[in-house]
Order: C-alpha cells, then structure tokens, then sequence
C-alpha cells in the first residue's frame, strides 16, 4: 500500500525523467535479487561413489546419495535420469522443505558387463542450477574369472 502510494506520488511529481527511470531500474534490479535469494537449493554429501570391485555374479548394487535443502524454499526433484540402462534412479517424490534431507537411490546391474564402469545420473530439480550429476564408479569382476 505504502509502495503503491509512493510510486504514484512518484509518478505525477516532476521529477526528471532520468531520475525516474534511474528510480525504476534500480528498484527493479532489487526486487530481482530479492527474489533469487528466496530459492531452494541442493547440497550433496557427495556426489561420487566408488563401489570398489564387484563381481557379477553378486547382481545389482546400490547406493544412496544424501542432500540436505540449505535454501529457503521447498526443493522439488523433478526427474532423475541415468546414462545408462544399466543404472536406475530412485528420488524422494514429495518436496524437501528447507533445513531437511532426500535421497536418490542409485541402483547399478553388473550383469553382462566386466571391467570399469563410470555410470552418471543427472538430477533435476526447482534449484537455480536446475542438474545436480552424481556419478557411481567401480570395477567388474566378470563370472568367467571369479575364483
């Protein structure tokens, strides 16, 4: 109300036009950082993990990265998806408010495969940097050489 009042007066008085768009322009440039400064964001324990070595025959693995919402607004994982079919991603569904903890599950087959593996999953979520990557890494002892 207050605003609205001043930017009216503001308007009909005569002041000079630069001044006015110097006015506007700076309150602009305010009110956008004001709101960026209002968003949630994601912080990762860690978001590389090295299973070591594993063999084949033991099937799929998994691992849980951990973040925690250091923003002030409620963080939303919108989607999170893996390099390869081979990796599948599971995320917290209902939105993370400010100051608690998700996850995504990262489960990984070793089936069919043998040697190293670097597996990404990219998650997205309402965060400004909108892709969080999170990496799974290790080393496939195939059935065919396990003793």
């Amino acid at each position: 109300m207050v605003v609205t009042a001043f930017l009216c007066n503001f308007a009909t008085n005569n002041y000079s036009t630069a001044m006015k768009r110097f006015f506007l322009i700076t309150l602009a440039a305010v009110l956008c950082q004001l709101a960026m400064m209002a968003q949630p964001k994601a912080e990762f324990k860690e978001v590389i993990h090295d299973f070591g070595t594993i063999k084949e025959s033991k099937g799929a693995v998994k691992y849980t990265f951990e973040f925690k919402n250091t923003g002030d607004k409620p963080l939303i994982i919108v989607d999170a998806v893996a390099s390869c079919g081979c990796t599948r991603p599971s995320f917290t569904a209902k939105p993370i408010k400010p100051g608690k903890k998700g996850k995504v599950e990262v489960t990984f087959s070793p089936i069919g495969r043998a040697g190293t593996f670097r597996k990404t999953v990219k998650v997205k979520t309402n965060c400004p940097e909108k892709v969080s990557t999170l990496t799974i890494t290790g080393t496939i002892i195939p059935k065919s050489k396990e003793k």
